[in-house]
């Protein structure tokens, strides 16, 4: 009651704030508002006494029109408080980097517009039915369950959208659901110790019209869930009568851009799916359906050339369509080649690699050849301090004599648990807090391994390449016994005994009883 009407007193003091504050409430009753706290504090400085009450400013009092130069949100930490890590990303990197990280030396913050991981190899599964969407993600706070309980340990739904490195802060804007920002804009901000930036990367659409207006990517589970509504829309729509042939066709034509290991395996996955399920479920349209593959070189270059044959063979064999060919416009219900071939479609899955984000690219950082932010031998960026980055999003300087890593999940996984364990080394050195780390002994650089890649093709059958590189001698094979393989080992990678129960579960459901073929939602 004192400390509130000593408020309110410095309050007409000052002629009831700046004409920058927000208005504030009529005084009485108690409790106080929180701009009046707001506004004591300022004056007299208490922030010591705030960090005490609640270190998220939102989280007291909510605050949703912003003053000039002032943001809510997370303030420096103090002396004898924990090093606080702010996270940026929820992908394999840094999901593996909070996995392992030490929560009784470091406090957590993760920001990400999904509040989830994804299990990427086996989401083309989902697609048609083979596994359900819960199989393939995994919540944060499972993955870290300090976010969940530890009173200074926060996720934040959102989209990073800055970087004050001399601050050590980072600014951030709450999202809505689609993944667009909310009106009017929410921004907060984030102070660090140490920020780690494992944003991961955006489809690559070469700046091709009409790309991201019409196709669908396969990077999300609400991609996987738009594809699986729009075939399984197309399926009911050709039954119809009074449809044409040639719309029957085009409405049932399902065109793959891009030959590496997600389009070829979401096309064996669509073979699959018509030899066993719309055969039976769909039978006035089966003799419509037709599934196609465009590359513009080699399918899976990355793979052995005997593999590459096998996996041609394989596709083929079981109706999938492949054809050289390089987009040059994409409509709404065709696409155009560069040798103007018009090619007609119902759906369109675009899978040609992936790129920089918009927020990478605004980074005012030194950036890899592929414009990836660039980093050392221990994933540090050289030009500030305290930030790091992996994963997709980082990519090695030149002036480390090493080449940019590909954007696969093994190398981002590896990525985050050495971080981790840079981090305690850090840590234990007494460099947890910000400025502090100079002079700490990093140990070894981080070296990354290739264990090898695989790749499923469609009616049990997979391809497994063990060479440490494209030009390297080694172990390949193909065929049943490598199926079994590629099921086995993604098996195990899957993060929680919760999804090790689903996805096994999901896989005998649908070899017993076949795919669900229930179109929910509009």
């Amino acid at each position: 009651m004192a400390l509130a009407r000593v408020a309110r007193n410095v309050l007409r003091r000052e002629g009831g704030g700046s004409h920058n504050s927000m208005k504030q409430p009529p005084p009485p009753p108690p409790p106080p508002p929180c701009d009046s706290f707001r506004k004591l504090a300022t004056t007299w400085n208490y922030a010591s006494y705030f960090s005490t009450l609640g270190k998220v400013d939102h989280s007291t009092c909510a605050m949703p029109h912003y003053e000039k130069g002032r943001f809510p949100g997370l303030e420096a930490t103090m002396a004898g408080e924990k090093a606080r890590v702010v996270v940026i990303g929820t992908g394999w990197a840094a999901c593996r980097f909070m996995r392992g990280l030490d929560t009784k030396m470091y406090d957590l913050v993760c920001v990400s517009p999904r509040n989830h991981m994804v299990f990427t190899p086996l989401l083309a599964s989902t697609c048609v039915g083979t596994l359900e969407f819960r199989s393939v993600a995994e919540p944060v706070n499972l993955i870290q369950s300090a976010l969940a309980k530890d009173p200074n340990c926060y996720f934040f739904l959102a989209n990073c959208t800055g970087l004050d490195s001399d601050k050590h802060q980072i600014y951030c804007e709450t999202i809505g659901d689609g993944g667009q920002a909310i009106e009017p804009p929410r921004r907060f901000k984030v102070a660090y110790d140490k920020l780690v930036i494992a944003a991961g990367a955006e489809p690559m659409t070469f700046n091709i019209k009409g790309v991201k207006e019409h196709a669908f990517f396969l990077r999300e589970v609400n991609h996987a869930q738009g594809i699986r509504k729009k075939l399984l829309l197309n399926l009911m729509l050709a039954q119809n009568p009074g449809i044409s042939d040639e719309e029957r066709k085009r409405l049932l034509h399902c065109v793959i851009i891009g030959g590496g290991p997600t389009g070829v395996e979401f096309a064996g996955e669509l073979s699959d799916f018509i030899a066993t399920d719309v055969n039976k479920q769909y039978a006035h349209v089966k003799d419509s359906i037709q599934v196609t593959l465009i590359e513009a070189n080699e399918i899976l270059s990355s793979f052995e050339a005997g593999l590459r044959q096998y996996a041609k063979k394989q596709l083929t064999k079981y109706g999938v369509r492949l054809q050289r060919g390089i987009v040059k416009e994409v409509m709404k219900e065709k696409i155009l080649l560069t040798d103007g071939t018009e090619v007609p479609y119902g759906i369109l899955v675009w899978s040609t690699g992936v790129g920089p984000s918009q927020f990478v690219k605004s980074l005012d950082v030194p950036k890899s050849p592929c414009g990836r932010i660039g980093v050392d031998q221990w994933l540090r960026i050289p030009s500030v301090e305290d930030v790091f980055a992996m994963g997709d999003c980082a990519g090695f300087l030149p002036k480390t004599g090493r080449k940019v890593l590909p954007a696969l999940a093994q190398v981002a996984e590896r990525q985050g648990k050495y971080l981790a364990e840079l981090f305690d080394t850090i840590g234990k050195q007494n460099g947890a807090k910000m400025n502090s780390a100079k002079g700490t002994l990093l140990g070894e650089p981080f070296v990354y391994k290739h264990l090898g890649s695989m790749a499923s093709v469609g009616r049990y059958k997979a391809l497994v390449d063990l060479r440490e590189s494209k030009d390297a001698k080694g172990i390949s094979f193909a065929g049943f016994i490598s199926w079994l393989i590629w099921r086995s080992a993604y098996l195990t990678r899957v993060i929680s005994w919760r999804n090790r129960f689903y996805v096994p579960v999901n896989w005998a459901t649908t070899m017993v009883f076949g795919r669900d073929n229930s179109r929910i939602g509009s």
